[in-house]
Parts: structure tokens; C-alpha cells; sequence
């Protein structure tokens, strides 16, 4: 879900959007025995419900062709995301990738909170990063207790959020203005107030 109510099929079936009919169909019978609602250990009525229907549309030329004009509106939708999120380019070391998914999923979280999750493909592609390095910047954030799993992707915790926030008033301290010696002026070193009259 997402962007006006929108269901990312492709994240729903843990596919990749240039993923053929019969590779979905694969992993919608894999998914489907999990989540069957007659599996008493992890049958999940809803969510077999919207696997069906992802493979339903996926595998039907004519609904995947309709759907994937929508889709591709909602990736750009999901990089406006990105931009307003943090506007630096793809090619940073891992602590500004991993700063930057915080800030991908602070911003989907203000912007949503109860559909504060943001899948791993649309994250791949926002951050331009493999899945196996996006896989460890993942690991790093959810071992810290920043992020969570949910079932539609990630989602930002409290703790990452007070990271972001923390980590944005610490760049405001350091653009401080100094005396010259590396401390803030003091009042003897103020501009003196003008006087009146």
C-alpha cells in the first residue's frame, strides 16, 4: 500500500518487476501454501487474499500491462520520496547509505503513520544499492533496534527516529558560527547591541 491507496504487487510477491509469469506463479504457489488460511501455523486470510490477487493481475498480460503504467507513476512517487527525504547522490559510503534509509523511512513515516513501511525493491531502487548491500545496511539498523520488519517491508522505530532527529541537530551545532579559536563567541566578542537615540 502506499501512494493513494496503492498495493505493490510486485513487493507484495517478493518479485522483481521484471520477474516473468512463470517465476511468479513459482513463488505465488510457495507464498500461497504459507499463508493459506487452512495452514494453522501461519495462515494469514488476508494476506492470501492480496497474494491471489497479485497473482492474478501479474500473470494476466493485458491487467500486469494497465497495472505497471500505475506502478511505474507510484516508483516515481516513492524517488520523490527520496529526494525529499535527503538530496545527496547515490554514491556515498555505507554510513550515508544507511543515513539515508533512516531519512527514506522518518519521511514515509511522518507522511503515513500507519502505513509507515517501505518495501526492499523500492528501496533498492531509491537508494540505488544492490540487495545484497542493501541486505546488510538492513541488518545493521534493525540489530540497533532503529527499524522493524513488518509485512509490507521496513518501517522507522522511535529509537531511529531520535536517531534522525539527534543526527540532524548535531549537524546544526556543528555549523555554528566560531570565534576563530574553535569555540562560540562570547559576549565580550558579540557585534555590541546599536544604541538608540
Amino acid at each position: 500500500m502506499g501512494h493513494d491507496g496503492f498495493v505493490d504487487y510486485y513487493e507484495v510477491l517478493q518479485v522483481n518487476p521484471r520477474a516473468e509469469p512463470a517465476t511468479i506463479s513459482r513463488v505465488f504457489h510457495h507464498l500461497a501454501k504459507r499463508y493459506h488460511p487452512d495452514n494453522a501455523q501461519t495462515g494469514d486470510r488476508r494476506k492470501f487474499d492480496q497474494l491471489a490477487e497479485a497473482h492474478e493481475i501479474l500473470t494476466n498480460s493485458e491487467k500486469r500491462a494497465a497495472y505497471d503504467a500505475v506502478y511505474d507513476d507510484a516508483v516515481s512517487h516513492r524517488l520523490s520520496l527520496l529526494d525529499e527525504a535527503i538530496g545527496l547522490s547515490s554514491q556515498d559510503t555505507d554510513r550515508l547509505v544507511r543515513e539515508r534509509l533512516l531519512s527514506i523511512l522518518y519521511a514515509q513515516r511522518r507522511r503515513d503513520v500507519r502505513e509507515a513501511s517501505v518495501g526492499e525493491i523500492p528501496l533498492e531502487i531509491m537508494l540505488d544499492c544492490p540487495q545484497e548491500h542493501l541486505a546488510f545496511h538492513l541488518w545493521y539498523l534493525k540489530e540497533k533496534g532503529w527499524i522493524e520488519r513488518t509485512d509490507r517491508g521496513y518501517a522507522i522505530t522511535a529509537l531511529g527516529i531520535d536517531e534522525v532527529e539527534g543526527a540532524r541537530l548535531r549537524v546544526r551545532r556543528d555549523r555554528l558560527l566560531t570565534d576563530g579559536t574553535g569555540g562560540r563567541p562570547g559576549p565580550e566578542n558579540r557585534d555590541p547591541e546599536p544604541r538608540s537615540g
